[in-house]
Parts: C-alpha cells; sequence; structure tokens
C-alpha cells in the first residue's frame, strides 16, 4: 500500500481514544498505602515538572529568537557572564532538589512497608488494640500460595481480606526471587527464597482486585496472576468457611507436590496447613531430612560444634532428587544435623 505511510500518522491518531478504556489502578488505587504512594508520584511529578516545562519553552524561544534569519536579535559575541541568569539557572533547581529530599525524606519513614499501620485512611486513626490480619505469601513457580496462620487455611492464587483492617503480609518465596504486588493495595516488595520480607497494607473499598507478579521468573511469568477478594467482615467470613469446606489439607508432602513448576494454576483451598510450615519454607526445610537454616545459623552464634559434631551426614533421598531436577548428577552427602559431644541432637 505505497499511501498506508502517509497515513499511517493519522490511523495512529484516530486510536488513541481506545485508551479512554483503560484502568489506571495506580491512579486510582483502593487501599490508603497505595493512596499516599499515587500522591506521592503525582507531587514529585509536579515538582519536577516546574522546571522540566520552563526549559522546553525557553529552548523553543532561544530557537526562535535568535535564528539566523533574525536580523534584528542582540549579537554579542563577547558575552560570557550574567548574575541574574545565574541565578535563575541555579537556584529554581536547587530549591526543588531541597524540596523533593524533603519529601523523598519524609515518604521513605512514613511508608515504610515494614511500618504498622497508623491509620485506616485519611483522618481514620487505627482503633487501639486492633489485631492486624496476618497473611503469609509464598512466591511459587509459577502461582502464589496464600496462608493464614489465625485461620487454619490456605488458597492458591486467591485471597481475601476485610475492608477497612490492617494486613501484615509475611512474604518469601520457594525457590527464584520474586515480586508480589496488588497496584490497588500497596507498592510492590520482593519475596526472596530463604527471606522474609514484611508489609503493611489496608483495603478501603470493597471489590475485586488483581495481583501479579513484578519480576521475571521463567517462562510461566505471565500468568502468575491472582485474584484479592476485598469484603466486608461477613463476606470473609463467608470465604474463610468455604475454604474449611474444602477437602484438601496442605502437609508438607501436599507442599511440596504443590512446589513443583506449573504454569495457570486454577484457584485451589485447603482446610488445614501443616503445623509451621511457613517458617519450614523461610528455613528451606520442609523436606523431613533437611536442617533449618535457623538452626544452622544459631550453631555458628555459638561458635559451630566443629568436626566432632559432623558425623551425622546424609544424602538427598531419590524422591527429593527426582523433584529437584538432580537424577542425572551423581549423589553428595552434606551435614543431616549436629550433635555435641554428649550426643544431644540440635535440630
Amino acid at each position: 500500500m505505497p499511501s498506508f505511510p502517509r497515513f499511517r500518522g493519522l490511523i495512529l491518531l484516530a486510536l488513541l481514544p481506545l485508551l479512554a478504556g483503560c484502568n489506571a489502578v495506580l491512579l486510582s488505587p483502593s487501599g490508603d498505602i497505595a493512596l499516599q504512594q499515587r500522591d506521592l508520584v503525582i507531587i514529585s511529578t509536579g515538582l519536577m515538572l516546574l522546571i522540566i516545562v520552563p526549559v522546553i519553552l525557553l529552548t523553543f524561544l532561544f530557537a526562535w529568537r535568535y535564528r539566523e534569519s533574525n536580523e534584528t536579535a542582540n549579537y554579542d559575541p563577547d558575552w560570557h557572564h550574567s548574575t541574574v541568569l545565574e541565578l535563575l539557572i541555579w537556584a529554581a533547581p536547587l530549591l526543588i532538589i531541597i524540596a523533593l529530599g524533603a519529601l523523598t525524606w519524609v515518604s521513605t519513614h512514613k511508608l515504610d512497608p515494614y511500618r504498622p499501620l497508623t491509620r485506616l485512611s485519611e483522618g481514620r486513626e487505627v482503633p487501639p488494640n486492633t489485631k492486624p490480619l496476618v497473611i503469609e505469601v509464598v512466591a511459587l513457580d509459577w502461582k502464589w500460595l496464600f496462608l493464614y496462620p489465625e485461620q487454619g487455611i490456605a488458597s492458591v492464587n486467591e485471597m481475601a481480606a476485610p475492608v477497612d483492617r490492617p494486613i501484615q503480609f509475611k512474604i518469601t518465596s520457594s525457590a527464584v526471587m520474586n515480586s508480589f504486588f496488588i497496584p490497588a493495595l500497596a507498592g510492590q516488595i520482593y519475596a526472596m527464597p530463604g527471606m522474609q520480607t514484611t508489609l503493611h497494607a489496608v483495603i478501603n473499598h470493597p471489590g475485586e482486585y488483581e495481583g501479579l507478579s513484578a519480576n521475571y521468573s521463567g517462562s510461566g511469568f505471565s500468568g502468575m496472576r491472582f485474584t484479592f477478594h476485598g469484603v466486608d467482615q461477613a463476606g470473609f467470613d463467608k470465604w474463610v468457611a468455604d475454604a474449611r469446606a474444602s477437602s484438601d489439607t496442605l502437609s508438607r508432602a501436599a507442599y511440596l507436590q504443590l512446589e513443583q513448576p506449573s504454569e495457570r494454576n486454577p484457584v485451589q483451598r485447603y482446610n488445614s496447613v501443616a503445623p509451621d510450615l511457613f517458617s519450614a519454607i523461610v528455613n528451606r526445610c520442609v523436606e523431613p531430612n533437611r536442617m533449618c537454616i535457623k538452626d544452622v545459623m544459631a550453631i555458628d552464634a555459638q561458635g559451630g560444634l566443629g568436626i566432632p559434631g559432623a558425623y551425622n551426614v546424609t544424602s538427598l533421598s531419590p524422591a527429593v532428587r527426582e523433584r529437584l531436577g538432580l537424577t542425572q548428577t551423581p549423589p553428595r552427602q552434606y551435614v543431616g544435623s549436629m550433635c555435641t559431644s554428649t550426643a544431644e541432637l540440635l535440630l
């Protein structure tokens, strides 16, 4: 089509109204933390535009005023300094940098994800003795597992929380680093294996919101999404009751099966969870023949136990080797437990 390049710009311009159908959730969030983060972005952008817009306009003005064909423009080849101009060039950006620095300093502490909430929304403080809802989040390949320790249930690729109740997320990963992100609720927080990160947030409006992984983690990354239900207390109680009515239980063996890489998993609920499962996931000791990281660090903190305490060696079981894709590699032994000279098992 020889005439297509001529009309390409018009075609693209005609498609612009379609952007009106986009859901700019970051600019219209439903959680107080995300709302404060949005305001921070808008204020910071406005402060920076105070410099950017005049510079762009002056660039066009100078180019037009001192164009070659303008013979009336003042020509001063020996000009080299203007105190007024220097003050304008340096004072305005300096003031904006100071304002941005102060804004960043205050917001960094105020919106620290580890800091418990002090308010539910603008003008509404958190009531005294309010207990946050604890949700333990595990990033798997390529799905999300949510554990509710207070309710004793779990779910895959679906979570729920009451409106206007503080939420404390405890976040980790089973394998690779990932990123937990609910745009309508709060900013993204990294999920890392062998570590726990924390996020405090609150949802202020009922609705169904999308959660996702904001950090590329392999072939199933694009389908690593989940649904977050913001509901009233009655709706949350019903959601918990539906999970407890499930026939599935999340034992350690069931978790090891769930941990296997899979893509676009359907929503699944568990009526009970193995004791201390989240702690075992963080400490990399879900398997029965693994020493937990916290125990190894406790031993190291006491100076270690030396060679006499390293005789209890073991190797991965055939089932674990197959699950980890190590069947083609020679077996290796490692210390399975540490014992004192009095044969006291430290696990």
